[in-house]
């Protein structure tokens, strides 16, 4: 049965927090998979979640490259699957081979990956509650 945690975020400084509170238990294997409207934050977990891990790069959403790797005391894989449409296009990313390895992936609009997500994802559902204040719900396998 999975473990769901919800946080109530007042600001994007808060948002921040709870990611880099996810970065700093990340472990290699971990897949973080963000899902949200547009503008909801998922790039502000994704930029704690690296800070969490010791990355001080600047965290952009990779959404025309896909993926962004940035080095840290694990490596982070950054995907952004805004402009996929076709789970084929997963295959020349070679999508499942990242989380196989000795970093952490953060895939923001991860819902456009479906069936591809590994079974021990943490599933992280940013929603929009009003102008400045979102709910985080975070759903973690317990295996």
């Amino acid at each position: 049965m999975p473990v769901v945690e919800e946080i109530i975020s007042k600001s994007a400084d808060e948002t921040f927090d709870a990611g880099r509170a996810l970065g700093k238990n990340a472990r290699p294997g971990d897949v973080f998979a963000l899902s949200g409207e547009l503008g909801s934050g998922k790039t502000v977990i994704a930029k704690g979640i690296a800070c969490g891990m010791g990355i001080t790069d600047d965290i952009t959403s990779p959404t025309f490259t896909l993926l962004e790797v940035y080095e840290g005391n694990l490596p982070l894989y950054h995907f952004d699957l805004y402009r996929i449409n076709d789970l084929h296009e997963l295959d020349n990313l070679f999508f499942e081979e990242y989380w196989e390895g000795d970093g952490v992936s953060v895939i923001e609009w991860a819902e456009r990956a479906k069936i591809r997500l590994p079974a021990h994802a943490t599933h992280i559902t940013l929603e929009y509650l009003d102008e400045t204040t979102r709910r985080i719900l975070i759903e973690r396998s317990d295996t």
